[in-house]
């Protein structure tokens, strides 16, 4: 039996003249959370309708929980779960009455249907609201609705489609641990996100997506690492101190770092080969000029460097505050 809970093969898609997939391929262990990253258009969500059947590929193979998307759909529907950016509820019954409804349309019993949706108004701490109208709630309660409906049965895979988008960091940091959760009982968790901290702190392993096709695949670390090792930020006190730090520094500073500084720069930095050795060493040549700092610290690349050394655009989005 295959380690794999996820296997995506070559997949093609397109849509009139556009080629929205080229040729995607990659693989998902059980338990693991895989996130996809990828600008808006790159084709993430087209990989996710092609996963949960919503949609066919042109060519090429996706297998999820042992079942082909193409020859056995139904197979794929009865392990998985998705929640997209929008939920997909009845606005005019309650809590209660949609996780029940959906307990029928998995197939449980109507008293079974109403004990899980019992044990899961619990769990997602909405039992104080479970019989008002969905439609009154807020967007995160919703999305927690939302995401309940789709565990009335245990799902092996759960495709999370940017489930965090538009929510207040409240909401957020309980989809967070949700998917923290799943990872402890063994559920497969494919994340798309636009958020980078987000894939940061959840994804066991990152793909990044453009143009529909896998330009980067690996973990948070191995990918940052790609973008080149550490580096020093030395943020003056005074403006005016800038050339002066540039001076005490002297060859700390390669020729390419400084080519960036313009006459709006408020920091610069220098490469830190040697990490910690080199931010002391750029400390005590700055020590001699007693020039007064704001901030002088050793910093590694962020998710948000790769996207751009991969890509050459910015961050999709910043996490909101």
């Amino acid at each position: 039996m295959t380690s794999f809970a996820v296997e995506v093969e070559g997949i093609t898609k397109s849509f009139g003249r556009t080629q929205a997939l080229r040729g995607i391929s990659f693989a998902a262990e059980r338990g693991e959370v895989l996130g996809v990253l990828g600008p808006n258009g790159a084709g993430k969500t087209t990989t996710v309708n092609i996963m949960s059947t919503l949609l066919e590929p042109d060519s090429g193979r996706a297998v999820i929980a042992g079942h082909d998307v193409v020859t056995d759909p139904a197979g794929v529907r009865s392990k998985i779960m998705l929640t997209g950016q929008y939920a997909a509820l009845d606005e005019l019954l309650t809590a209660r009455e949609n996780l029940v409804m959906f307990g029928r349309l998995m197939g449980l019993t109507k008293r079974a249907a109403k004990a899980r949706a019992e044990e899961l108004l619990e769990e997602f701490s909405l039992a104080y609201a479970a019989d008002r109208r969905v439609g009154t709630f807020s967007g995160g309660m919703r999305r927690r609705v939302d995401i309940a409906c789709g565990l009335v049965v245990p799902p092996e895979v759960v495709f999370l489609d940017e489930p965090t988008t538009g929510l207040d960091p409240r909401s957020r940091q309980g989809i967070w641990d949700l998917v923290k959760d799943f990872r402890r009982h063994g559920i497969t968790t494919i994340l798309t996100t636009q958020y980078l901290e987000e894939a940061d702190v959840l994804s066991d392993r990152i793909i990044v997506i453009d143009h529909g096709t896998v330009i980067a695949e690996g973990t948070a670390d191995e990918l940052k690492a790609r973008t080149g090792g550490s580096y020093c930020e030395i943020v003056p006190l005074h403006l005016r101190d800038i050339p002066k730090i540039l001076k005490a520094l002297g060859p700390m500073v390669p020729a390419e770092y400084r080519a960036t500084l313009t006459a709006e720069s408020d920091h610069i930095t220098i490469p830190a080969p040697d990490g910690a050795r080199s931010l002391a060493e750029a400390l005590r040549r700055l020590d001699a000029t007693r020039i007064e700092l704001v901030d002088i610290a050793l910093r590694r690349p962020s998710l948000d460097d790769v996207f751009l050394s991969l890509t050459g655009r910015g961050a999709v989005a910043a996490v909101p505050s």
